[in-house]
This record gives structure tokens, C-alpha cells and sequence, in this order.
């Protein structure tokens, strides 16, 4: 009952300290003379301690140090009665303000131990997402100690390394990714890595593979430690080689196709002058000539080499995403070049009719020609435009370099002005119109403007 009356709220202390208060004063003064009563103010002092602040507990002190010295028989005087009400008033008002520190300290007690619980659920909560976020992620998430001893691996890297399930922890990263043999042994050194590499992996089978590793370290009480993102890149290795090897063999296919068209011109005018020297008969014994014939007919074979449409490789294009890809190659290189660039790239556009590799092979093949042709200008410009234009989207290349000199020989193979083998838009406009696309040229005042023509998907699939 009494635990109940120190517990109750600020009122209901406030009343019964109060009641106890007139209480004691009444007992006080009906008491036997010999008997004082006045220690039993401690009581109430005790409980307003807990509701009161240390003004109001000396308030409360007072009243009963004033009480306890009208209701007593010691005889005041200034001599004898000053001392002992400053003790009176000392003992309620230390009691009540010893009371009322306790409680101050157990109510920031309290706050603490909850902000603590608080602490200790977030963190558990934060560890139990993270826990989620590592088992399930795709890649490979591994962390190792200074010797390189796993300390965690989540289920992709077992799987990524052909390892049952809970196995690499305890077992040394070196094993599988020699690359990382120096990282984490880094004890000498204060610098901490935090950046990425491409490595060799071995897997528990022995098969090798190509990986991306995105790393840093990491210093705890136990030493240094290493926290490593793994993906298999592999599949992407092979997918750009094959990519490689599509582009090498479109764009040979098509210089073979020029090789033979400027053979069958050679060889045709070879054989004119055959057949009239044989049908002569001025020659028919001579073994030159005879090989001559030979010749002439290797020739026709190699010049029977023709070029057909490459579409295997053609589907439907997101132009969007392949103009994002061709700004970020390009981008840097102007800012390099000191070249202004301006792309005017709508948020959205058609679906195209194309392949994909061969279309960003032309379009950088574009960029690089206006690169290199603003080299020595002071003012120095390029924009790429993109437009819809009823069944086709197109992309327009235009840069101030001043022009070209004689654009009815710029898709020819093999010109002598040409860099290189002066092939890349006899193949790039090759390219366009292997999938029903097309490269064209129009000369501007003072620069040149290329257009890159791609049929609408919708459209494409009407005229087939």
C-alpha cells in the first residue's frame, strides 16, 4: 500500500502528502508533551521528492520545519531556536532533494536502457536486412580475415565456386582468386584499398573463370580484414568475343565483297583482251599465254565473290539505349578533343529495325570521322540529332570541319584520301543497308552532316 502511494501520479501524491502532513500536525499537537513528533515529516518529505523540483521541495521543507516548531515544547529563542530550525529545514530539504536526485537519475536510468533496447532492435533489424540482402544477392559476397581466411561467404559465392553450402568459411580466399594473396596483407601499411579488378577464379573443380572483384579493407581489433563483391563475367567475355567475331566477319565479308568488285573490273578487261588474242590464234601455242587463260580464270573465281545481305544478326533495336551507350564512349573523348557537343536525343523514340553491335560500330565510326576532322579547328562542334520521320528514325551527325572535298567518292572502298584502308563507311553504310537502313551525306555551309536511317519496326514488318 505504501509502495502504491510513492508510485501514484503527481495529484494523487500531491493529496496524500497533504493528508499525512495534517495528519502528523494534528498527532503533533495532541501528543504528549514529552514526545516530539516532528521526524515523522520525513515521510512526506520522501514523497514529494519525487513529483517536486528542488524550489518546491524547499517550499514543502519550510511548511514543515514551521510546523514541527509551533506544535514542539523547546522554547524559541534567537540563540537556540535559529540553529535548530536551520537543522529541521536541512533534513526535509536534503531528504526531499536526495529523493528527487534518485529519481531524476532513475528516469535518465530508464531512458538510457530504453534508447539502448532501441539501439540494440535497430541494429538487430539492420543486421537481420543485411543478412537477407547478402544471402540473397546475386553476386558473390565474401569477407576474409588479415591471413585471407574466409570469415563469411553467402550462398552465391558456394555456388560460384561449385562448393556445397557452408563450406568455404575457415578455407583461404588465395585458393580461388590468387590475385587477392597481397590485399588483405596489409598490416605495415595504414592505407586502406577501396576499388575494383578483373582476375582469374578457380573453381573447387579446377574450371577457371573470369571475374570482376569489387573489394576494400577494413580495420578491426583482430587486424585487417577484406570485404569482396565477386561476379562471373565470364558469359560476358564470350558474348563480347562473339560479338567480335560477328563484326570481324560482316565487315570481311563486305571487304571481300569490295576486293572482288574491284577484281571483276581488272578482270573483265583482262578478258576482252584474251578473247580476241585467242580467237586471233597468234598465241594459241605459247604456254604464256596458256597461263595467262589460267590466271584469268582464278581471277573470276576470287571475283565471284559477292556481298549479301548480312541480316542474322538484325532484331529489334532500342535506339534510346544504344545512344545512351554511344554518349558515354563519346562524351569523354570531346571533352579530351576540347569539342562542343550538343545531343539532341528525345526521352523516347521508336523501336528500329537493326543489329544492334553493327549500328553502334557505325554511329562511333561517325564520331570518330568528326573527331579527327575538327582536330586543328579552333572552334570546334558536334551535335547528333535524333528525328522521326514517318517509317524511318533519324540520327544526324553534323560537325563545322569545313566540309568534304569530293563527297561522290566518300563510300567508296579504298581511297586514297582515306585513313587507314578507307573502308569505314563503304562498311558502315554496308551495315545500314543490310538491314534496310541507309547512310547518307548532305553538305552544310561550312561543315558536313551525315544521316543514319533506320526503318520504324512497325514499319519494317509491313514491307516484308
Amino acid at each position: 500500500m505504501l509502495s502504491s502511494v510513492f508510485q501514484g501520479s503527481k495529484k494523487s501524491v500531491l493529496v496524500s502528502t497533504s493528508v499525512l502532513i495534517v495528519v502528523i500536525a494534528l498527532i503533533d499537537w495532541r501528543a504528549i508533551n514529552e514526545l516530539p513528533l516532528g521526524f515523522l515529516y520525513l515521510l512526506p518529505m520522501l514523497m514529494v521528492g519525487r513529483i517536486l523540483n528542488p524550489r518546491q521541495i524547499a517550499l514543502v521543507a519550510a511548511l514543515c520545519t514551521f510546523l514541527t516548531e509551533i506544535f514542539d515544547e523547546f522554547v524559541w529563542s534567537f540563540r537556540t531556536g535559529i540553529p535548530r530550525d536551520i537543522l529541521y529545514f536541512s533534513g526535509f530539504f536534503c531528504a526531499g532533494l536526495f529523493v528527487c536526485e534518485i529519481n531524476r537519475s532513475r528516469r535518465t536510468a530508464i531512458e538510457h536502457l530504453h534508447e539502448i533496447e532501441r539501439q540494440r532492435d535497430a541494429r538487430r533489424d539492420a543486421e537481420d536486412q543485411l543478412k537477407v540482402l547478402v544471402e540473397s544477392s546475386p553476386a558473390a559476397i565474401v569477407t576474409t580475415d588479415s591471413t585471407g581466411c574466409v570469415v563469411m561467404a553467402n550462398e552465391a559465392a558456394h555456388r560460384m565456386l561449385a562448393l556445397q553450402p557452408g563450406v568455404l568459411p575457415g578455407q583461404l580466399i588465395h585458393r580461388y582468386f590468387p590475385s587477392l594473396v597481397n590485399v588483405s596483407r596489409q598490416e605495415a601499411t595504414p592505407r586502406l584499398f577501396r576499388t575494383m579488378m578483373q582476375s582469374r577464379g578457380q573453381r573447387a573443380d579446377g574450371e577457371v573463370f573470369l571475374a570482376e572483384i569489387c573489394f576494400s579493407t577494413y580495420r578491426t581489433n583482430g587486424g585487417t580484414r577484406l570485404a569482396a563483391m565477386i561476379l562471373d563475367t565470364s558469359e560476358e567475355l564470350r558474348t563480347r568475343e562473339e560479338s567480335s567475331l560477328h563484326q570481324m566477319l560482316a565487315g570481311s565479308r563486305i571487304a571481300a565483297a569490295a576486293v572482288s568488285h574491284e577484281v571483276r573490273n581488272v578482270s573483265g578487261a583482262i578478258s576482252v583482251v584474251h578473247q580476241n588474242l585467242a580467237r586471233s590464234g597468234l598465241l594459241s601455242q605459247n604456254k604464256d599465254f596458256e597461263a595467262l587463260g589460267s590466271l584469268l580464270h582464278a581471277l573470276e573465281r576470287i571475283a565471284g565473290v559477292d556481298l549479301r545481305q548480312y541480316t542474322d544478326q538484325t532484331a529489334e533495336t532500342d535506339l534510346t539505349s544504344v545512344l545512351d551507350d554511344v554518349r558515354i564512349v563519346v562524351a569523354p573523348a570531346l571533352r579530351e578533343a576540347g569539342i562542343e557537343g550538343r545531343w539532341e536525343i528525345p526521352s523516347e523514340l521508336p523501336v528500329v529495325w537493326a543489329d544492334q553491335q553493327n549500328l553502334m560500330q557505325v554511329f562511333l565510326n561517325l564520331a570518330s570521322n568528326s573527331i579527327r576532322a575538327l582536330t586543328d579547328r579552333d572552334d570546334k562542334k558536334l551535335s547528333i540529332v535524333a528525328r522521326v520521320s514517318d517509317q524511318y528514325v533519324l540520327i544526324e551527325f553534323t560537325d563545322n570541319a569545313g566540309g568534304v572535298a569530293y563527297p561522290d567518292q566518300l563510300f567508296r572502298p579504298f581511297q586514297r584520301e582515306a585513313q587507314i584502308t578507307g573502308l569505314g563507311l563503304f562498311l558502315s553504310r554496308a551495315f545500314m543497308r543490310a538491314c534496310r537502313g541507309e547512310l547518307r551525306y548532305r553538305p552544310i555551309p561550312g561543315g558536313a552532316c551525315f544521316i543514319v536511317e533506320m526503318p520504324i519496326v512497325e514499319q519494317s514488318k509491313g514491307l516484308a
